[in-house]
């Protein structure tokens, strides 16, 4: 007999449904509770609600585990390349040799863009953010793409995906080149994806560019580590947007904008928007660390802790060898990674930062290497929505998939005024 929740509210006692999930999480479904009792739940930022049933990503925050489609992100890591990762998203499974081989030169073929997309960023300032600039071009997509906007073709719905993942590098690219009064380069079919990406963002026209294995290796371990991570903020944008039956450009368009936030995907450019702060004052990572500890509000720590990891973050540990060996191989004395590095090592081992969990996340070790490798800041979101493109678009064929689909409508409990009468302009 499957498990039941009895909730008693305005004289009644209803029996709800318990949800078991594979990794024994539960949760009451709620789906009649209004048509039943005239009631609804309240959940501001839903940390308590779960949206949707979902077989992509699974996170235990208390143990420190990630996993995608049930493999554990250690093994993913030392074993997969974002090719393969972006496949198993999408697909729901590791490919075969020659399924991956397929895929990874359909998304080669795909990189160019429609050369009347350079006319779009000369119309862009040249301070334009690049999320913004991300933004509007994946959302042109659709416009040079009708072909492919049917989100309940399969068929379209795959083009549409192999083109969003070939191009979004090249897109991102293109915005950091315009910022900087640069030409585009074409892409190279004959790299691989990120060896592509690095190229278009860091070569010219006047060189041959050679893709160091060092950097090429951790960015993309960054991006399958960025790959998916459950309901958040721009998956669940993916989600909502998506449930309008909107295409699939549109969705990954307003995704984008979710993780421009400060809150969200900023979060890497935060780091070093901090260590930039901390040389500024002349300050020392000790000197900042005591006051964070204070309380002192200008003495933020950004980078550390988590808030779903509540013991350690394994995304973290996996890109931590990859950062040393990034500073390593690119022999950077900068004294941004120094002070960067002192705080890795303090709050390693202070027993304040140890007790509260404080450890550097993610986040911090992405910044850091995004920074050696001559990456500007505004830049770091871009790259970090190419790592989280898979995810999307997996979301978002898991929310059309799902027999239950219907259009995403929260509540709300309403707070304002009783019925008014309107007032006359002249009794105002």
């Amino acid at each position: 007999m499957s498990e039941t929740a009895e909730l008693k509210v305005g004289g009644q006692t209803l029996e709800l449904n318990v949800i078991e999930g594979t990794e024994g999480e539960k949760g009451i479904d709620i789906t009649k509770l209004r048509g039943q009792s005239g009631y609804i739940t309240l959940d501001p930022g839903y940390a308590n609600s779960g949206s949707c049933q979902s077989a992509i990503t699974f996170i235990d925050g208390e143990e420190g585990i990630l996993r995608y489609r049930g493999i554990p992100i250690e093994q993913l890591a030392a074993k997969s390349s974002f090719m393969e990762v972006s496949y198993l998203m999408i697909y729901g499974k590791l490919p075969t040799q020659i399924e991956l081989e397929n895929f990874s030169e359909t998304i080669s073929r795909h990189t160019m863009l429609h050369e009347d997309f350079k006319k779009m960023y000369s119309a862009l300032p040249k301070d334009a953010h690049p999320m913004a600039a991300c933004s509007t071009t994946v959302g042109a997509l659709a416009t040079f793409y009708p072909d492919s906007l049917d989100p309940r073709d399969m068929r379209q719905v795959e083009i549409s995906a192999h083109r969003l993942i070939a191009k979004l590098p090249t897109l991102a690219a293109y915005a950091y080149k315009h910022s900087i009064g640069q030409p585009f380069l074409y892409p190279l079919n004959s790299l691989d994806y990120v060896g592509n990406f690095l190229r278009m963002m860091f070569g010219n026209p006047c060189e041959d560019y050679e893709v160091d294995p060092v950097v090429r290796n951790a960015l993309d371990l960054l991006f399958i580590l960025h790959a998916d991570h459950e309901q958040n903020c721009s998956t669940s944008t993916a989600r909502l947007v998506g449930s309008s039956m909107v295409n699939l450009f549109g969705t990954i368009s307003a995704s984008i904008n979710a993780l421009w936030g400060p809150l969200h995907g900023g979060a890497n450019q935060s780091v070093i928007e901090m260590l930039e702060s901390i040389h500024a004052e002349g300050s020392s990572a000790r000197d900042y660390l005591e006051r964070a500890k204070s309380g002192d509000e200008s003495a933020r720590l950004m980078g550390f802790g988590h808030r779903v990891y509540k013991n350690h973050d394994p995304r973290a540990k996996v890109i931590k060898k990859a950062c040393d060996d990034v500073l390593e191989r690119m022999g950077i004395h900068s004294p941004l990674l120094e002070i960067a590095k002192e705080l890795e090592e303090i709050t390693l081992k202070d027993d304040y930062f140890v007790e509260r969990k404080l450890y550097p996340n993610v986040d911090f070790y992405s910044g850091v290497i995004y920074n050696a490798i001559g990456t500007p800041a505004n830049m770091f979101t871009a790259m970090f929505a190419i790592g989280r493109l898979p995810g999307w678009i997996a979301q978002w064929k898991e929310l059309h998939e799902d027999p239950a689909f219907k259009i995403g409508r929260p509540r709300q409990i309403y707070t304002g005024p009783n019925e008014t009468d309107y007032t006359p302009m002249d009794q105002r």
